[in-house]
């Protein structure tokens, strides 16, 4: 279900956020089996069984669970066919991922196409963004690198939220981009806020954890989050700019600032940022599957 303009118009921007988030919830855009798993995943009494039962629910998770425990990404010898065993082995973390992967794609199966930008490769960005952070999370030893992934997946969900339910003023967004304003200072402009802040409070609607919300809030700017889980939100904003530099882009333009004090934060050089390209194009050839619709 889509909306466009609201009929009553916000008295602020906060009131504009509060009654999208409203409308996201009204409509479950996130199936309920995408937050049991969350939910399971962060229980630290639940075991393999307990997260089976959940994906089980979802015949078609349960599908990408086996396709991707299958996949060239992990090269094993012999077909993993029982689902208890391929959680197991992906462990709660990478399932929960592909639960909200999946689930999030289904946003994205009616392909909007406004001016340059499009749905179907915003989705793209936003797998891409997702595997390149988790790669940067590596490359920097973090031990909670699936948290990368999930940051990066949902980083611009804001984008295609104000898409769906403030359409009419989307467009024109999109139709004022000309290259000389980021896209958050357009959509301020012309929606009183932007993705960063709309994708942060639906993301607290849906209580996702505080790294993972902290990384849609602040992917623009990670030097302005102190807080536990800034090295989350630093993987996230490297991984957007190399993506977007690499034309993997948002909205079909390539309008993020360079982030330097964010790499210089990290301790990246430009050769470090030019292998992390080069390493990012052969994590998107072996995980082809995450980006299914």
């Amino acid at each position: 279900m889509e909306t466009g303009t609201p009929t009553a118009k916000p008295t602020s921007p906060q009131a504009a956020i509060d009654q999208i988030v409203r409308q996201v919830s009204e409509v479950s855009t996130l199936p309920q089996v995408a937050l049991k798993v969350m939910r399971v995943a962060r229980d630290p009494n639940a075991g393999a069984a307990e997260l089976k039962a959940v994906v089980e629910g979802d015949p078609a998770l349960g599908m990408r669970v086996l396709k991707m425990v299958n996949s060239a990404a992990y090269g094993l010898r012999t077909t993993i066919t029982n689902l208890h065993q391929a959680i197991s082995y992906l462990g709660f973390n990478q399932v929960r991922n592909l639960a909200m992967t999946a689930s999030v794609a289904d946003i994205f199966k009616r392909n909007e196409k406004v001016g340059t930008y499009q749905r179907t490769m915003l989705w793209r960005h936003l797998v891409s963004v997702g595997i390149g952070a988790r790669l940067v999370a590596r490359r920097c030893r973090l031990a909670a690198f699936e948290d990368a992934f999930l940051a990066g997946l949902l980083h611009d969900i804001g984008i295609v939220l104000a898409d769906q339910h403030a359409h009419a003023q989307f467009r024109e967004v999109i139709a004022a981009l000309d290259g000389s304003l980021p896209l958050c200072e357009v959509e301020r402009k012309r929606l009183g806020f932007d993705h960063c802040m709309l994708g942060a409070a639906v993301a607290d609607a849906w209580r996702f954890p505080a790294p993972i919300r902290a990384a849609i809030r602040f992917h623009h700017g990670a030097q302005r989050y102190r807080e536990a889980g800034s090295e989350i939100v630093r993987c996230t904003e490297v991984a957007n700019v190399i993506c977007t530099l690499k034309g993997i882009t948002s909205v079909g333009q390539r309008l993020v600032e360079p982030a330097l004090d964010t790499f210089k934060a990290m301790g990246f050089r430009k050769e470090d940022v030019v292998i992390l390209a080069a390493d990012l194009d052969r994590e998107i050839a072996m995980s082809e599957n995450l980006f299914e619709l």
